[in-house]
């Protein structure tokens, strides 16, 4: 007899138990897109289907903050994410269960999008954080409480980062006068802290056939807003009226131009700690281009 799966097994029980009706597995499709985890659409035998994340046990950490980012943002009601159903291990591997969401449609409301995303936006607390650490891909996110933005962006953002690419090599000669700047890139602004999906770039963000925006894969936590939009611009694919919609919901404060490429340098750092590359060389051009402004 063909021996069971414990971790398919370990899913049909949660599900089963989340949702207080039984699930049976009875197909499952390899879904691409991701370079961390498998991915997969799962059928059961009462046609339900689930969107089912797969890693090591020792990432279910990193799933748990997934599924508690998840619940936050769709708890705002502002934009569409997939919603969280369990986390499950077994057989030294553990799952994420999502709602399954088909997207890919060819409608595309980017302008809903954009309200949507200053909406959530509008969705603070009183201090710079997250009541847990997370992940920015695979790269720990430290999230400890801060009272001011400052403070938080430059000891849980980008030292963090700056210290472990000097760690791979990196010379980043310039980054400690670029610490003991940062400070001056907001002499006229003290941003709220906002609900963040976090990692917005175009690979986690798309819609329903209906043309309904869906964000996921967050890294979220309470920050400046402008750190999502900063990251859309990274890599591209989000059109104007995107922007536009945005700005009309929630226009963005002058000093973004300049601020944007502080929030662009602390993924970039991360890109070359997950990657390496011509993102080291990047990260001490954006350095350089901040200096100048100071």
């Amino acid at each position: 007899m063909e021996s069971v799966n414990t971790l398919d097994q370990s899913i049909e029980e949660a599900i089963s138990r989340t949702t207080s009706l039984a699930f049976s597995i009875h197909g499952s499709t390899g879904l691409g897109g991701g370079c961390i985890h498998d991915a997969s659409c799962m059928t059961g035998s009462d046609g339900r289907r689930f969107f089912v994340k797969r890693n090591s046990i020792d990432l279910l950490p990193s799933f748990e903050a997934e599924a508690h980012s998840l619940k936050l943002l769709s708890d705002t009601g502002t934009i569409r994410v997939p919603a969280p159903v369990c986390t499950c291990h077994g057989n030294g591997q553990c799952a994420l269960i999502l709602e399954y969401l088909p997207m890919g449609g060819r409608r595309q409301d980017w302008s809903a999008m954009g309200r949507q995303l200053a909406q959530l936006h509008r969705h603070e607390n009183d201090r710079h954080g997250w009541d847990h650490d997370n992940w920015i891909g695979s790269f720990p996110q430290v999230n400890t409480w801060q009272d001011g933005w400052v403070e938080f962006f430059s000891e849980c953002r980008l030292r963090p980062q700056a210290d472990a690419a000097r760690g791979r090599g990196l010379r980043l000669t310039k980054i400690d006068a670029l610490m003991e700047a940062i400070p001056a890139f907001f002499d006229d602004y003290a941003p709220p802290a906002s609900l963040l999906h976090g990692d917005l770039w175009s690979g986690n963000a798309a819609f329903l056939d209906d043309g309904t925006p869906v964000i996921y894969d967050p890294a979220s936590y309470y920050g400046d807003r402008e750190t999502d939009l900063a990251m859309t611009e990274m890599f591209g694919g989000f059109p104007r009226e995107f922007y536009n919609a945005y700005d009309r919901e929630w226009p963005l404060n002058e000093g973004y131009r300049i601020r944007k490429q502080l929030y662009i340098l602390y993924h970039t750092l991360n890109h070359y700690n997950l990657f390496g590359g011509g993102y080291g060389s990047q990260a001490e051009s954006i350095i350089a281009g901040l200096l100048s402004h100071t």
